[in-house]
C-alpha cells in the first residue's frame, strides 16, 4: 500500500499522537502538523488530500491541541462527509463535526430560529420546481419540464451568487453566463418565485444558507455563540465554494484565522453552478501569513498517466493554469496511454467494447473499468456496444438513453406516426425515412440547429438529435426501411439494455466521474466539437473543458485509452480531428510549447507571522445534474442514476411495481433465465408509472417489443387491472 491509501479495511487505532503521523509523506506531514493560523493545501489529483487533512485533525485532537467538539470540517457531499467521519474514528478522533455546508447551516438555523426570529422555522420545500411552475403561470410564462429545470437552475445560481431579484439580468451579463431564456423573463420569474415562497411560508435549499448568513450578520449574540462552539475550521474541495458559502465561512470565522482549506484550481469544473476557484487562488491575499503546502506526489496513477495529465495542463492558460501543480507519480511504470482513431462513432464504440471484453477475459474486474464521455447523449452507443459484446455495465450520472423522458416521448410520437402516417399532415412533404423522423421530432423540440447554452434544453435536443442520426444511419443501411421498421429497431435496442449491476463496467459523464477512480479508463469522443464542446466559446469556457479532460485522465490508475472518430456515421465525410488538447501529446502530432507561470512542484511556503489579513474582491461564478422532480442539485450517484432525489415523490404505483416483480420472478424461474430477460427493472417501472389498460398502451412502453407483448401482454395487463391468478387463470 502507498502513503495515500489505507493499509487495511479496518486499521488499528494509532496508540500515540506521533503514531498518527506514521506513513505520511513529508508534505502530508507538514499539513498534519501545521495546526495554527491559516493553512492552504494545494492538492493535485491522487495526492492523498483527504488522508492529509484527516490526519491533521486527528493529530491535533490526540495531541491535545484541538478539542474534538471545537472542530468543524466542511465538505460538499454527504458521502465525503461520511467518509471523513469514518477516517477520523479510525484515527481515534471521534466527536469532530464533519458536515456539508448545508447540513451545518441547517443545524444552526434550526437551533437559533426560535431565539433570532421566533416561532417555528418554515418548512423546507421538497418540490421547488412546482413553485417555479406556479410562478411561471403567474407571470404568464409557458415552460415545459426541461425549461422548468433550467429556470430553477438559474434561480439557484442567483441565490448562491447572492444576486437578488431585479439584478439577475445584469449579473448574468457580467458573468458571461449562457442563459436559457430572455434574462428579463428569468428576472420576473425569480421575483414571482420569491413572492410565492413568502406567501406560502416555506423556504428552499439555498435559503438555508441565506437565512443562516442573515442571522449571523444581524445577531451578534448568535454569531458569538457559534464562534465559541467552533474555533477551528477545515474546508475540503475549496475550489468549488460559491460566494454564498464563502460568506457563511467568513461569518463562522469572525476575526479569527484558524482555517485550513484544501483544493486544486485545475479541477474546477462546476463554474456553471456558481463555484469559483478565486477564493482558493486569493487565499494568500486574504491571509498573507498563511502556510501553503503543495501536495504533488501522485499515489493513484502510473508515471505514464501522470505524464499525460501534466502535459494537458502545461498547455493551459488563464489564472488557474498559473497555479497548476506538476504531479510526480509514486507508482511503478505501466503501459503508455493508447490513442486510437476510428473511422466513425459506431466503430469507436464497438472498438472500445471489444477491448473491454478482452480486458475482462484477461482477469481485469469489470468494476475496475470505466468509459467516460463528455455528454450524456453519447451513452447510448456504448450501452448498445457493451450489450452486444455481452459486457455488463452500470450508468452513473444520467438515465439510460431509452429511459430518458424525451426519448420515451419521441418513441411514442414515432410509433403513432408509423401507425397513422397516411393521415398525419406532418409527413405530407417528407420524401424518405430521415425526413419523416425529422418532421415528427420537430414537434418534440428537435431543430436543425442546436439551441444555445448547455442546460436541460440542450441535453434534450442532443437526445433527439441522436435519434435523428440513428434514423439516417438506419436508412443508409436499409434503403427500403419504413418508419415502422425504425420503431421496431428502437424497441429492440431498448430491450437490449441490461439491468445495472455494480459488477459492471461504469459508463459516466466526465462531470459525474469527479472523485472516482478505476484501474482502466476509456476516454471516448475526444474530438473537436465534443472536447472542447461546441458551445464553449470564450477562453474561460475552453479552459474549463481542458480541466474537464484533465479530471478524466487522472481517474485512471494503470491504463488509459483515448479515442476519437473522424466522422459521425459509416460512410460519412471524415472531417473531424482529434481534440486540440492532445496536440503534442498524442503520437504523430506537433509539439506545443508549455506555458510558463505554473505553480510547479510540491513543498511548503510559510507566510510572515503577524501579517495583517486583506480582503480580496469577490467574483461571480456560474450546474451539476438536477432532480427531475424538485430541481435540487444531485451529488449522490444513486440519485443521479434515477435523476431524482431519493426522498422526492415518484408517480409510480409501488404496489403494482412489486406485483410485477413477483410475477417476473415466477416467469424467470419457469423459463430458466435471469429476471431481466423477461423485463428489465426500468421497463417494469415504466409500466407501473403508465398503468396501461390496453395492448396498444402497453406496446408504447419502451422495452415491450412485439415478441414480449405477445408472450406476456395478457398477464401484465391483468396485473395492471388488479386481477390475481389463482392457478386456473386471472380473476378479479
Amino acid at each position: 500500500m502507498t502513503a495515500a491509501t489505507h493499509s487495511t479495511l479496518f486499521p488499528q487505532v494509532p496508540d500515540t499522537p506521533d503514531a498518527v503521523l506514521e506513513g505520511l509523506d513529508p508534505e502530508q506531514r507538514e499539513v498534519a502538523t501545521a495546526l495554527r493560523g491559516p493553512v492552504c493545501v494545494l492538492a493535485g489529483a491522487g495526492t492523498g488530500k483527504t488522508r492529509a487533512i484527516t490526519h491533521r485533525i486527528a493529530y491535533g485532537v490526540r495531541a491535545g491541541m484541538l478539542q474534538p467538539s471545537s472542530v468543524l470540517a466542511v465538505t460538499f457531499t454527504n458521502r465525503a462527509a461520511g467518509e471523513m467521519r469514518g477516517r477520523l474514528r479510525q484515527l481515534g478522533a471521534s466527536g469532530v463535526q464533519a458536515r456539508t455546508f448545508h447540513s451545518a447551516a441547517l443545524r444552526q438555523l434550526q437551533y437559533f430560529w426560535p431565539r433570532a426570529v421566533g416561532g417555528a422555522m418554515p418548512r423546507i420545500v421538497d418540490r421547488k420546481i412546482q413553485i417555479v411552475a406556479d410562478a411561471a403561470a403567474a407571470c404568464g410564462i409557458r415552460l415545459d419540464r426541461n425549461e422548468l429545470r433550467d429556470a430553477t437552475a438559474e434561480i439557484e445560481w442567483s441565490k448562491v451568487t447572492q444576486t437578488v431579484p431585479g439584478d439577475y439580468a445584469a449579473a448574468a451579463a457580467k458573468s458571461g453566463r449562457d442563459v436559457p431564456r430572455d434574462p428579463a423573463e428569468i428576472d420576473r420569474l425569480y421575483a414571482a418565485y420569491e413572492d410565492l415562497k413568502r406567501n406560502r411560508a416555506v423556504i428552499d435549499f439555498e435559503d438555508v444558507l441565506l437565512l443562516t448568513v442573515g442571522i449571523l450578520q444581524d445577531r451578534r449574540d448568535v454569531a458569538e455563540q457559534v464562534r465559541s462552539q467552533y474555533q477551528h475550521f477545515v474546508v475540503d474541495e475549496y475550489q468549488d465554494v460559491s460566494p454564498l458559502q464563502q460568506r457563511l465561512l467568513e461569518l463562522w470565522l469572525g476575526e479569527r484565522d484558524d482555517l485550513c482549506v484544501v483544493g486544486d484550481a485545475s479541477q474546477t469544473i462546476y463554474s456553471f453552478t456558481g463555484a469559483t476557484p478565486d477564493h482558493l487562488l486569493d487565499f494568500r491575499i486574504r491571509h498573507p501569513g498563511a502556510t501553503v503546502v503543495k501536495l504533488v506526489r501522485d499515489y493513484r496513477s502510473t508515471p505514464q498517466v501522470v505524464h499525460l495529465a501534466n502535459g494537458l495542463l502545461a498547455q493551459a492558460r488563464g489564472r488557474a493554469a498559473e497555479h497548476r501543480l506538476e504531479l510526480v507519480s509514486q507508482r511503478a511504470p505501466g503501459p503508455d496511454p493508447v490513442h486510437t482513431e476510428y473511422g466513425d462513432e459506431p466503430a469507436e464504440a464497438e472498438g472500445a467494447a471489444r477491448r473491454i471484453r478482452d480486458l475482462i477475459a484477461s482477469g481485469v474486474p469489470a468494476s475496475e473499468i470505466a468509459v467516460l464521455f463528455r455528454t450524456n447523449s453519447q451513452s447510448e452507443s456504448y450501452e448498445q456496444a457493451l450489450a452486444d459484446a455481452g459486457v455488463p455495465y452500470q450508468l452513473r450520472g444520467a438515465e439510460r438513453f431509452f429511459d430518458r423522458p424525451e426519448v420515451r416521448k419521441a418513441g411514442v410520437a414515432l410509433r403513432g406516426a408509423a401507425r397513422f402516417g397516411a393521415n398525419d399532415t406532418l409527413l405530407d412533404d417528407t420524401v424518405d425515412l430521415p425526413s419523416q423522423v425529422r418532421a415528427v421530432l420537430s414537434g418534440e423540440g428537435w431543430t436543425s440547429l442546436p439551441p444555445a447554452g448547455s442546460g436541460a434544453v440542450r441535453e434534450r435536443w442532443e437526445s433527439l438529435a441522436a435519434l435523428v442520426n440513428l434514423a439516417q444511419d438506419f436508412a443508409a443501411a436499409k434503403p427500403d426501411a419504413t418508419l415502422g421498421d425504425l420503431v421496431a429497431e428502437l424497441d429492440e435496442r431498448a430491450n437490449a439494455q441490461h439491468a445495472p449491476t455494480v459488477q459492471g463496467v461504469t459508463l459516466a459523464s466526465l462531470h459525474s466521474a469527479k472523485g472516482l477512480e478505476w484501474d482502466v479508463v476509456f476516454l471516448v469522443g475526444v474530438a473537436e466539437g465534443m472536447m472542447p464542446i461546441t458551445y464553449a466559446k470564450t477562453d474561460e469556457q475552453v479552459e474549463e473543458e481542458r480541466r474537464l479532460l484533465y479530471v478524466g485522465v487522472t481517474r485512471a490508475r494503470e491504463r488509459l485509452h483515448l479515442s476519437w472518430a473522424l466522422s459521425r456515421s459509416p460512410g460519412g465525410r471524415p472531417n473531424r480531428r482529434p481534440s486540440r488538447f492532445l496536440d503534442g501529446l498524442r503520437p504523430g502530432s506537433s509539439t506545443v510549447a508549455a506555458r510558463s507561470g505554473a505553480g510547479g512542484g510540491g513543498g511548503v511556503e510559510r507566510g510572515l507571522p503577524g501579517t495583517a489579513t486583506a480582503v480580496a474582491p469577490r467574483r461571480a461564478g456560474r450546474r451539476p445534474a438536477r432532480c427531475r422532480v424538485c430541481g435540487r442539485s444531485l451529488r449522490d450517484a444513486g440519485d443521479m442514476k434515477l435523476m431524482r432525489c431519493e426522498d422526492c415523490p415518484s408517480d409510480m404505483d409501488e404496489g403494482l411495481y412489486e406485483r410485477l416483480r413477483e410475477w417476473r420472478a415466477v416467469q424467470a424461474r419457469s423459463s430458466g433465465q435471469p429476471d431481466f430477460c423477461v423485463f428489465t427493472d426500468r421497463t417494469l417501472m415504466a409500466i407501473a408509472e403508465a398503468g396501461p389498460t390496453t395492448p396498444a398502451e402497453l406496446a408504447r412502453i419502451p422495452g415491450v417489443i412485439t415478441r414480449k407483448l405477445q408472450r406476456y401482454g395478457a398477464d401484465v395487463l391483468a396485473i395492471c387491472a388488479g386481477q390475481a391468478n389463482d392457478g386456473d387463470g386471472w380473476n378479479e
